[in-house]
């Protein structure tokens, strides 16, 4: 074997090893749902538990707890939480029951620091969990967009939340923004308009729409065919509100011309956040076969201490 091919093999062996979760490793995953009733002529037993049965039912070294709003402490107890490695969330009428300052004093330490990662499902664009993340990558955007200068003034930081949740109107400016304001020749301020983690338009009429694999080298990819279609779901139209994500995974396009950036990842500190576009709680899309394995590649990849990405 000469040189070149020897280091070509020693980069796919050091790429293998740092992918693949250590054997015999379980990853906890919680996944957390509210169980509004108007799911229950599409998910008999709740959506999140679909979710969880579907994902029991492979051998995928997935450990599985599943919990709901109405349970002690909303489902959100510290023994589930020091538990689990991965959290999945699916929220939609009931988002506000779940207050800012829960998710800081339980979540956001935990995600910061590596010890949890998020994956955010549809409706979940505006659960609480997912905006305070989202809060916490545009904090983390501008103090690396705008360092502090070396032995000059200290730029002062303002952060701008929504006034409240509400879908934003079509060629309005796009959430997160930053303002940089100068004193003279140097930078002063920064204000900075936190994200709205929504988008213009959405059409919750069931019909169709195609999936396209846009990183197919990517963990959460792994297994799926470059296309595929969802045969019933809402429509969701970009832009989305929300800061750069590290990747974009899946496109997805609708009937009428719409398209939405349907997987995206964040870092968030130490953590990792995936959120997953495609539902509805009334269209059973997480019966589809390649819904789950998102759903479980997701948990692999998230729950894995290891990972090139």
């Amino acid at each position: 074997m000469n040189q070149i091919s020897l280091k070509k093999t020693i980069v796919l062996l050091i790429i293998l090893l740092t992918t693949l979760p250590v054997m015999g490793q379980k990853i906890n995953v919680l996944i957390w749902d509210e169980q509004q009733p108007t799911q229950k002529p599409t998910y008999e037993n709740f959506l999140g538990n679909e979710i969880a049965a579907r994902l029991k039912t492979n051998k995928n070294n997935l450990e599985i707890r599943s919990v709901k709003l109405d349970d002690p402490e909303q489902g959100l107890t510290p023994e589930n939480l020091n538990w689990a490695k991965v959290l999945i969330w699916w929220g939609h009428a009931r988002q506000g029951e779940i207050s800012s300052e829960t998710v800081k004093r339980k979540l956001m330490k935990r995600i910061r620091t590596g010890k949890l990662h998020l994956i955010a499902l549809h409706s979940a664009h505006w659960a609480t969990p997912f905006m305070e993340c989202m809060n916490e990558r545009t904090m983390q955007d501008a103090r690396r967009l705008f360092p502090q200068p070396k032995g000059g003034r200290t730029v002062e930081f303002e952060f701008v939340p929504m006034p409240f949740k509400g879908a934003p109107m079509k060629g309005s400016a796009i959430t997160p923004s930053f303002l940089a304001l100068k004193r003279g020749k140097d930078l002063a301020k920064v204000v900075t308009t936190l994200p709205n983690c929504c988008f213009p338009s959405y059409r919750p009429d069931g019909k169709p729409s195609t999936m396209t694999v846009t990183l197919p080298e990517h963990p959460i990819a792994k297994g799926l065919p470059k296309t595929f279609k969802l045969s019933s779901t809402e429509m969701y139209n970009e832009p989305f509100h929300v800061p750069r994500p590290d990747e974009v995974i899946f496109k997805e396009e609708f009937s009428q011309g719409e398209w939405f950036r349907s997987g995206m990842t964040w870092k968030v500190g130490k953590g990792k956040v995936f959120y997953f576009r495609p539902g509805h709680e009334t269209y059973p899309v997480f019966k589809d076969p390649n819904v789950i394995k998102i759903i479980e590649n997701a948990c692999h990849w998230l729950g894995s201490q290891k990972s090139k990405y």
